[in-house]
């Protein structure tokens, strides 16, 4: 046995381990694959070995392999066999060789089911750890199916490390078996609690991603995940969360309240990009579902369009990105608030990165107004003047033409301007959006009547510069306008000016160089204009013409009739047969014109995009039988496809003949040819040579084109260049000089709509679009949208899609295992383990059969009774079905049942209502019921309870009549008292966060305190300020200013700046400097105020803070702006990081025997008269301090800082008026100063 441990180790020193296999690969690049397919040899021969350390090896390489893209599949056996060795270098090694190569179809993973979970319930927790890491890569249905419990068992393990990992891979098993997502969510739920910040991320993972597909299901956790976005400090968290609520709160709009607050806060603050994104997403998704209800949210939306400002201007072309993407969102809902930065976008267009300019070109596609419309067209004409890149121009001119004709045209009030447009959006070279002009420029001819004259007499011009167009002959190409170009010509030819020049025009031998389709609209519409023209020159009698026009078409229409193209010979033929006939009635003198005329009568209407489809299919056709015979399936009978008139060898040759050979030539080449032709030049006698003078001189040398000075040629006629001058320029001046003219006669009155933005209405509409449905078959009906496609229902986030407020079944109640014992003698044990939870199941079947009976029969006595001890028994039943109790029971808990008297009849309906009762409630936002009010409900809710009272007696009416006037004679009786007596103090700030519980003193109530200080003042303005911590951030400090405005004109501009010093710092912008104010993201009107929330950050607590600050502002008037600085110091005392947190009285005794609380220090206080309980209050209040323990005229208070100092007070009323406070600290310095500022703020 030693020899042959010997043996095997002597084998392993020569085998070749991963990294001589990655050596050996770099090394044989000429012949890799024969070198891997050796090693796979080798690989194979050491699988068959016994020795684990070497399939682990051999394992190892193949993983390797498989990432080179090499089928291991057949090695899956062997990769089960190192999963299952107890070393863990060799487990972890085969579980990453099966989660690279197991996937769903792997037939062997049905044999890893008992080993993954031997694995599972490891005392190591690396081995339970790897094997959930390797089981989230090949997760089966069988797997999720038979390991669930496991799982789930794990989720409650000690070790955060193993429970983090469980919490993930539930997400894994939710996906592949949908029924084990009601059992475990419940625990999953307590997972959102969990005090370890991973295990607590994990599961905010798990149900933000369960909830992506289906937030209804998760609506009811609002108020956990609202805890956790308002007390969590991890980013990433944060962002999954408040992903989330952006997608609860169409489904809540009463979220959305709760919402802002935090999120506005979060955007303040934050200075991480990613969740300043993300916060103001869900603002944005906030605001859109409150539109209605909450119609102050305009600091809201500016706060984030100035966020969002910061983002785009940012050099990092991701944010640029993400900034424009969010833009989009809030121009949906609120144009006008992003329409202010149109220059800013308009600025995005020069970016070097082609998304972000296409992304700017969708924000301008919804700026767009009636008065903006022109400018920005021009803009984006200028800007593609000069873009680069024909893909990019293509995208700005289809861009240009949506934002004119969104909504059938709504923001075109000229549409003389818009064809000018699309006219010169025809000299745009090499673009592939002809089509797109040719179908605007037909549209708007045919629905816009009052512009058919200037349409026409503009494609006239087209035509007459077809030679210009027609040079790009590609389909979809430029030419494609003269498509529309001579179908508005011919259709509306009573406009054109010359009819016979506009045929001459059509009719040249250029026209054939074409695209079939558009020769075939060229002969149609050659046919309208002809019979125009016979029709004006039979009015006229001129029958020189008629014959010339004639004779003309029969000579030029053979150009046509020889086309390849099949519409454009059968048009040409039909019609030239035409005119011959015609001009043998005209050889006879007969006139035709009104004959010929009547074959183009009538107008055309568009056809509805959907008229095709509801086209009714005669009886008896049936349009998948072939119309001839199928063709057979045998390739001789095959021939050429595309050799239909001119053979194939002979067309490559005549192409071949036609198309000139490009010959490129080298460099040497090239010179020597420019050598030649000077020489030719200078030999050639026609060629202009300087002059004897000039020798010698500087024009010896090659005069530059550049340094050629230009001249101005006065001319009393202006040149007409094509191209150069833009015809909608003169449009847009029009409307600026109407603009201006509007506004001189608007000066000067005073009015209420002063301060109102003119009104779309106010631009006049010069025309008017008719808005056509379009013509349907007979018959035929319009109808909403087609072919919506519905969710596969193979798709695992739909069958996800599981209420989970409703309560368990008996039979979604998966077991729990609560011992689990591995060893290897359990085999057999699973069935006996059956047998005894089966007899289990039935003893407690029957215990719990009889326990109802009982139940039941006591309700029965207790109802014919009357007894009102029913409504006890209500609130402790309401209790019982709470939510937080739906977690999966363990096998004892069955057993655990309330007391009879405190159970009412059971209803799954109360349950399901219960958790949406609870959301409302804290929607709601109401203090929590007193406890009288659930003793003595209505009579209706005895009703709810059980149906058998429902039937009350005069005995029961009485009792309830004597009741009620048992309660006024109580309450009247304690109104006495209450003007006799003093009550007792009450809680002096409920709604503030630093409560203090009741004070059990006598007097009257303490005076209204209010924790906002004066932080400057002038004439114009008024800033008062609070400050608020959190103990998540032990170094920052939110100082919440309110800003109110005291002057009658617009306050704007506002900017906040204080100086940092060395111990406290505010939070700027990214990149600005210390001198750099934050802007205040709001503008006051006159009397008015807004809050603005800025962040410090401040490295020592234990000294009291006065830093200067300067506020700048603009007050706005009708006519000037005036800049105005208001100078303040703004004090940020030692009590403003303390957090009232509760102490049980024991705890706080421990705290002072403990030890650490070395320092101390005492004060007294002057009551002046005042009761202690008002003394007390006072120094709770402005002291951030919670009472621990009241005893007559002595309290102990307790407060903790925001870096974990315990200050523990005793305040005690001593005789003549003073109050004495002893505290004791384990900072001196931090107490003396607390104790200091008490003593200011208390007295």
């Amino acid at each position: 046995m030693a020899l042959k441990k010997v043996k095997g180790s002597l084998e392993r020193v020569f085998d070749k381990n991963l990294h001589d296999l990655v050596r050996g690969i770099r090394n044989h690049k000429d012949d890799e694959a024969k070198f891997i397919a050796q090693c796979i040899d080798e690989i194979k021969q050491e699988l068959r070995q016994d020795n684990i350390a070497v399939k682990a090896n051999a394992v190892a390489k193949l993983t390797y392999l498989q990432m080179l893209g090499y089928d291991i599949s057949w090695a899956a056996f062997n990769v089960i066999e190192v999963m299952s060795s107890n070393k863990f270098t060799f487990k972890r090694i085969g579980y990453l060789a099966a989660s690279q190569s197991f996937h769903e179809e792997t037939e062997v993973l049905m044999l890893t089911t008992n080993m993954i979970r031997k694995d599972l319930s490891s005392q190591n927790q690396y081995d339970a750890a790897i094997a959930l890491n390797g089981l989230s890569c090949f997760m089966t249905p069988d797997l999720a199916r038979d390991l669930a419990n496991d799982v789930m068992t794990l989720m409650t393990s000690t070790r955060p490390y193993i429970r983090k990992r469980a919490v993930l891979i539930m997400y894994k098993i939710f996906l592949k078996f949908p029924e084990a997502l009601r059992p475990a969510f419940p625990r999953l739920k307590e997972k959102l609690e969990d005090p370890d910040p991973g295990v607590q991320s994990a599961a905010v993972n798990v149900i933000c991603e369960l909830a992506r597909k289906n937030p209804k299901n998760y609506l009811s956790l609002a108020p956990v995940f609202f805890k956790l976005m308002t007390s969590s400090t991890n980013n990433w968290v944060l962002i999954k969360i408040i992903k989330l609520f952006g997608a609860l709160t169409p489904l809540e709009p009463r979220l959305g309240k709760k919402l802002i607050e935090p999120l506005t806060n979060l955007i303040h603050s934050t200075s991480a990009m990613s969740l300043l994104y993300e916060c103001i997403n869900t603002v944005i998704a906030v605001l859109i579902s409150l539109s209605s209800g909450m119609p102050n949210h305009n600091a809201s939306i500016q706060l984030c369009v100035q966020k969002l400002r910061i983002l785009i201007e940012d050099s990092d072309q991701n944010l640029k990105y993400l900034g424009l993407l969010a833009m989009s969102k809030i121009l949906k809902t609120h144009p006008k608030s992003v329409q202010a930065h149109k220059d800013l976008i308009l600025q995005c267009l020069d970016d070097k990165d082609e998304s972000i300019r296409l992304r700017a070109l969708d924000l301008l596609y919804g700026m767009v107004s009636k008065k903006n419309l022109m400018e920005i067209v021009r803009k984006l004409m200028v800007h593609m003047d000069k873009a680069e890149g024909s893909m990019y121009r293509d995208e700005l001119l289809s861009k240009i033409v949506q934002i004119c004709s969104q909504n059938n045209y709504q923001y075109i009030t000229n549409f003389e301007w818009y064809v000018s447009v699309l006219v010169e959006l025809t000299r745009v070279e090499g673009t592939r959006h002809g089509s797109v002009i040719a179908s605007q420029m037909l549209d708007v001819a045919i629905r816009v009547k009052a512009i058919r004259a200037f349409a026409v007499e503009q494609m006239a011009q087209l035509l007459e510069n077809s030679h210009t167009v027609a040079s790009s002959a590609q389909r979809n190409g430029i030419c494609e306008v003269l498509y529309a170009a001579a179908w508005i010509a011919g259709e509306f030819s009573e406009h054109l000016r010359d009819p016979r020049g506009t045929l001459d025009d059509m009719l040249r031998q250029k026209v054939t160089s074409l695209p079939g389709h558009i020769q075939a609209v060229f002969v149609q519409n050659i046919m309208k204009l002809y019979a125009a023209i016979l029709v004006k020159y039979e009015e006229d009698e001129d029958n020189d013409g008629i014959r010339e026009v004639s004779d003309l078409l029969v000579e030029k229409l053979p150009m046509f009739v020889q086309s390849g193209d099949l519409e454009v010979q059968e048009r040409a033929c039909c019609i030239l047969q035409l005119m011959k006939y015609v001009k043998k009635l005209q050889d006879k003198d007969v006139s035709c014109a009104d004959e010929v005329a009547a074959l183009f009568a009538g107008e055309l209407n568009p056809v509805a995009p959907k008229a095709q489809r509801k086209v009714a299919v005669p009886e008896g056709l049936d349009l998948d039988k072939w119309i001839n015979d199928p063709p057979s399936d045998s390739s001789d009978d095959e021939g050429p496809a595309n050799s239909l008139f001119i053979p194939d060898d002979s067309r490559m040759m005549n192409e071949s003949m036609t198309r000139p050979v490009v010959e490129e030539l080298s460099d040497d080449e090239l010179e020597r040819r420019r050598e030649a032709r000077r020489a030719e030049t200078q030999n050639n006698p026609h060629y202009l040579k300087l002059g004897a003078s000039a020798k010698g001189s500087k024009y010896q040398e090659v005069v530059n084109v550049e340094d050629i000075p230009v001249a101005n040629i006065d001319l009393s006629v202006p040149l007409y260049v094509p191209g150069t001058k833009r015809l909608s320029d003169k449009y847009l001046e029009a409307e600026r000089q109407a603009r201006k003219r509007d506004k001189k006669r608007r000066h000067g009155k005073k009015s209420k709509r002063r301060h109102k933005s003119e009104s779309e209405e106010d631009v006049p509409v010069v025309h008017k679009v008719d808005i056509m449905g379009g013509e349907m078959p007979e018959g035929a009906t319009e109808s909403g949208d087609e072919g919506n496609l519905e969710l596969d229902d193979n798709d695992p986030h739909k069958l996800l899609d599981i209420d989970l407020d409703r309560p368990l079944d008996a039979d979604e109640k998966l077991p729990v295992r609560t011992h689990r014992i591995v060893s290897p003698s359990s085999e057999d044990r699973p069935v006996e383990e059956k047998k005894k939870h089966h007899r289990k199941d039935k003893e407690k079947e029957k215990k719990r059969k009889e326990k109802e009976k009982k139940k039941s029969k006591k309700e029965k006595k207790r109802n014919k009774s009357g007894d009102d001890s029913a409504h006890p028994s209500l609130l402790i039943a309401t209790e019982l079905m709470s939510p937080g109790h739906e977690a999966i029971p363990s096998p004892g808990e069955e057993e655990e049942v309330a007391p009879p008297s405190a159970l009412v009849k059971k209803d799954t309906t109360p349950k399901k209502e219960e958790p949406k009762d609870d959301l409302d409630f804290w929607l709601s936002g109401q203090d929590a019921p007193v406890a009288v009010e659930v003793t003595a409900p209505e009579p209706g809710a005895a009703a709810d309870v059980d149906s058998d009272a429902e039937d009350t007696s005069r005995h029961k009416k009485k009792k309830e009549k004597k009741a009620k006037k048992e309660k006024k004679e109580k309450k009247e009786k304690k109104e006495k008292k209450k003007k006799s007596k003093v009550a007792d103090d009450e809680d002096v700030d409920s709604g503030r966060r630093d409560g203090f519980e009741e004070l059990d003193s006598d007097g009257p109530p303490p005076p209204p305190m209010s924790s906002y200080r004066l932080l400057a003042e002038d004439s114009n303005i008024k800033m008062t300020y609070e400050t608020r911590v959190q103990s998540q951030q032990g170094q920052q400090l939110i100082v919440s200013v309110i800003f109110t405005s005291l002057a009658e004109q617009h306050l704007k501009s506002l900017e906040f700046n204080v100086m940092d010093s060395l111990n406290t710092k505010m939070d700027r912008l990214p990149g600005a400097t210390t001198h750099d104010g934050v802007p205040v993201p709001f503008q006051l009107p006159p009397n008015s105020f807004n809050e603005g929330q800025f962040a410090f950050q401040v490295q020592s607590i234990n000294v009291a803070q006065k830093l200067r600050g300067t506020l700048t502002y603009t007050i706005k008037t009708e006519e000037s702006s005036t800049s105005e600085k208001l100078d303040f110091k703004l004090y940020l005392p030692c009590t403003a990081f303390l957090i009232a947190t509760p102490c049980s009285s024991d705890a706080f005794a421990r705290l002072l025997q403990g030890g650490e609380l070395s320092s101390k220090y005492s004060i007294k206080l002057s009551s002046g008269g005042a009761p202690f309980s008002h003394v007390l209050a006072k120094v709770c209040f402005y002291g951030h301090f919670a009472i621990v323990e009241q005893i007559d005229q002595s309290a102990s208070l307790y407060s903790c800082s925001t870096q974990g100092h315990h200050i523990c007070l005793l305040v005690k009323a001593n005789g003549g008026g003073d109050v004495s406070i002893d505290g004791k600290c384990a900072d001196g310095s931090l107490l003396s100063n607390v104790m200091e500022e008490i003593k200011v703020t208390a007295s």
